[in-house]
């Protein structure tokens, strides 16, 4: 029988989201599990912590993980869910204390689905990828570590000793207060016995393996006077293009995590999720950084408008920047008001930007189902917001799996479709009021008595008509990606409505933006042209790939791109493939004269090329953006800088350059 210690330490906390209906059971009733509290100078545990079951789907690992793998290290268990908000703002603090323990300390997310969608492995590999999580990651679907802990809440944190013993669990945010003293302790203690075990472990990072793309991850998305706006999400980024060439007009923030205002690429985001326009500005929800950002649309300038860029509880009304925000996801601006998704705390809240106010309107933060009056209402993670003209402010309430309205007439709430009885009854049900089913939409946008749905976790787009409160499905079935008028999504997480009444989303797992004609459902792919032309210089992020010394002849020669691509794709016929020549002084020149253009080249190819006595290194910039030749549906990019080191010696026999590389499949 198994006793797990909870330390004083490591107390319960509020902020956890409790499982229920088709959960498994938990805590008391959960077998051979209890709980006791320590009392001793000694944080080391007195029971073998337990083993992790064979058979398991782990990400970020060349292999499964035992605990005896990790003999002399503290390990830190993660019990999480993805789509929990709790669960997000803790893996800054988990990050923190892979930094200050980097010798010590091993991280392991359990990932213990609270939604189906969650439970599958490629779904959650997707989301180890976009929260930038560089630990191991283990797939419970069916909640057998959890269970073998006792765990009862999301997020929930356990402690390992060295010696592989059971320390503690603790459910909560604030887990580095909590947990790091506690890390401190057992790090002294065993490394005085000589059982600490320095030596590095080496990860099989997902990330590593992830092919370029022009966009990732991308959140939310705005449709504006010809324009669409792109929140760029896994590359901390906003992307603004031409809705009809599909041109990138501007990129602001540098593509590396941060707060910086400033012009366009010299700002920094944080994981930005919503978009709205007004005042001649774009109103951004930087989610990571708890902040609300404006663009100003004629300059550029990137300025930050609310929060004070730490994550707020509890929450608390005050001036714009001195209010702290928790999450925020979506917003909405309206006649000088700005209204905020605050998902960290389960409230939407207005700022009033004239008089410097900002603070809760709807939700009285805690996270349930209950509708009624703004102050006593409580909602569920609201992730996107929609005002019709009538005044009616819809949004996704993502944990309930719900579509709510806050009524600005009435200032109630009400139930749109979905559940309003608990925060799991979910699934994927077409019908009227509460006989619906949804699985964690994010992302709604109205055209008159129709409210577009972006059903999320069911990868569907739905459409529900508010004169009845009825939803059915309109397109999509599994998650996928095709275009036409049988289209497959994959956690589509923005909608919004142009003026021409199309329907842009952000595909977010498929790294697309998609437009839908609202008449026919055809549906088409954004393709993104002249991207690359916004990454700074110094952050190039393709492969260096150093060639040997060659001797070679001046005049007449040629560069192979002796390039394979991956079975069943293409050059891409529109988006900008090139070849170019950088770094200054080289022997080397192309015949006509400036970059190669590639768009739509057939792979291999020979370009011409002019050598000049001397000696120096040619650099080569390769770009190769590359479609599915069938459906030309996603897009890739492919980027490799070549150095090539030549020695020209007097004109001769033609000469010839190979430049060879296979793209992998992108799987």
């Amino acid at each position: 029988m198994h006793r797990i210690v909870l330390l004083a330490a490591l107390a319960l906390t509020l902020a956890a989201c409790t499982p229920g209906g088709d959960a498994p059971e938990t805590g008391a009733d959960a077998g051979d599990t209890t709980t006791t509290v320590h009392d001793g100078p000694s944080y080391a545990g007195t029971v073998d912590a337990p083993e992790f079951p064979e058979g398991l789907d782990w990400i970020n690992t060349g292999a499964p993980i035992s605990l005896a793998d990790l003999r002399g290290k503290v390990v830190l268990l993660d019990f999480w869910t993805y789509g929990c908000i709790n669960c997000i703002h803790i893996l800054p603090d988990l990050e923190r204390l892979e930094t200050e323990y980097a010798d010590e300390l091993v991280v392991i997310g359990v990932h213990s689905a609270k939604f189906p969608n969650e439970a599958e492995t490629g779904n959650l590999r997707d989301i180890v990828q976009r929260y930038d999580i560089a630990h191991p990651v283990v797939n419970d679907s069916d909640f057998a570590i959890w269970s073998s802990w006792g765990a009862n809440a999301w997020p929930t944190v356990a402690l390992i000793d060295p010696m592989g013993r059971a320390v503690g669990i603790r459910a909560g945010e604030g887990v580095y207060e909590a947990v790091e003293p506690v890390i401190a302790g057992l790090v002294a203690e065993f490394d005085a016995q000589g059982d600490i075990d320095r030596r590095p472990v080496e990860f099989a990072l997902e990330a590593d393996a992830a092919p370029d793309r022009p966009l990732s991850y991308p959140g939310k998305v705005l449709a504006l006077d010809g324009e669409v706006w792109i929140a760029d999400t896994g590359h901390d980024r906003i992307v603004r293009a031409d809705a009809a060439s599909g041109d990138v007009l501007a990129v602001y923030g540098d593509g590396v995590r941060g707060a910086d205002d400033g012009p366009a690429q010299n700002a920094r985001f944080d994981d930005p999720h919503g978009l709205t326009a007004g005042d001649g500005g774009v109103f951004v929800a930087d989610t990571g950084n708890h902040l609300i950002r404006r663009i100003d649309i004629a300059t550029g300038e990137v300025t930050t408008v609310a929060g004070t860029g730490t994550q707020g509880w509890p929450p608390s009304s005050g001036g714009l920047r001195s209010t702290a925000l928790a999450s925020p996801w979506a917003v909405e601006f309206s006649n000088g008001l700005l209204y905020i998704a605050n998902a960290g705390t389960h409230q939407i809240w207005r700022a009033e930007l004239s008089s410097d106010t900002i603070g809760p309107f709807v939700g009285n933060a805690r996270e349930s189902t209950r509708n009624g009056p703004f102050s006593t209402a409580e909602l569920a993670q609201p992730s996107s917001l929609t005002l019709a003209d009538d005044g009616r402010l819809y949004f996704a309430d993502s944990e309930s799996s719900a579509i709510r309205v806050a009524d600005l007439r009435t200032e109630v709430t009400e139930l749109v479709v979905g559940s309003d009885a608990n925060l799991f009854d979910f699934g994927d049900i077409d019908g009227a009021g509460n006989e619906a089913r949804l699985q964690h939409p994010l992302g709604t946008a109205i055209d008159g008595d129709v409210l577009y749905v972006a059903d999320t976790y069911n990868s569907k787009i739905k459409r529900v008509d508010t004169a009845t409160n009825t939803i059915s499905r309109w397109l999509g079935d599994s998650a996928g990606f095709a275009d036409g008028t049988d289209p497959r999504f994959n956690e589509p997480g923005g909608l919004s409505l142009d003026e021409a009444g199309r329907l842009w989303v952000a595909d977010t797992n498929n790294h697309a933006v998609r437009s839908i004609d609202t008449v026919s459902g055809e549906t088409t792919t954004f393709i993104l042209k002249g991207i690359e032309a916004f990454d700074p210089p110094a952050a190039y992020r393709g492969e260096i790939v150093t060639l040997d010394s060659q001797t070679v002849h001046a005049g007449t020669a040629s560069l192979a791109l002796d390039y394979t691509l991956p079975p069943g794709y293409k050059v891409n016929d529109e988006a900008p493939s090139s070849v170019a020549l950088v770094g200054g002084s080289t022997p080397a020149s192309f015949a006509g004269g400036g970059d190669i253009d590639l768009t739509g080249t057939a792979l291999p190819v020979e370009i011409p090329l002019e050598l000049t006595e001397g000696a120096g290194v040619a650099r080569f910039d390769v770009t190769i953006i590359y479609c599915e030749a069938v459906t030309t549906s996603l897009c890739l990019i492919d980027q490799a800088r070549y150095e090539v080191p030549l020695t020209v010696g007097p004109p001769g026999s033609s000469s010839r350059i190979v430049l060879e590389r296979t793209i992998p499949d992108p799987g």
